[in-house]
């Protein structure tokens, strides 16, 4: 494969799934790639044979355009209808909001709530108990009276 055919492989799998830019960016990438390594004195077949198949370049790139795009996103700063700051960041899935741990008071809500959460399940056991003691407790009083009864009977 020369190195023309190569660029043009190259460009008709890019041109598929990225822009013209993005596009234009990787074949004059490779292209220059190329012309280096041939003015170190590599064959243009060996430069061409490391890289190897042009669809598989091309599928990397494009992946990793669409990992970028996910991870990147725009960060936008507005006011909202209601007069709220609302700040996030956006990418093509829509907004992604980060509740971060980054000023006193939202530690301290944490800590109010894990506290909450604790006291609500300390209570409920609580509630439970109030309820059953007064059933249970004459229970275990009648079930050790009849066993006491039973032991001296014999």
């Amino acid at each position: 494969m020369t190195k023309q055919e190569f660029l043009e492989k190259l460009r008709a799998a890019l041109g598929n799934d990225l822009s013209g830019a993005v596009v234009s960016e990787n074949v004059n990438y490779y292209k220059q790639y190329i012309t280096d390594e041939v003015a170190k004195g590599k064959s243009e077949k060996e430069v061409i044979d490391e890289l190897g198949d042009p669809w598989a370049i091309a599928r990397t790139i494009i992946d990793a355009q669409e990992n970028q795009e996910y991870t990147e996103g725009e960060y936008r700063s507005e006011t909202t209808a209601n007069g709220e700051y609302d700040s996030g960041k956006q990418n093509r899935y829509g907004n992604v909001h980060v509740f971060g741990l980054d000023s006193w008071w939202k530690k301290l809500l944490l800590i109010l709530g894990f506290v909450g959460i604790i006291v609500l399940i300390v209570a409920v056991i609580g509630g439970i108990i109030s309820i059953l003691a007064p059933i249970v407790i004459p229970l275990i009083v009648l079930m050790w009276i009849l066993r006491v009864i039973g032991q001296r009977r014999r």
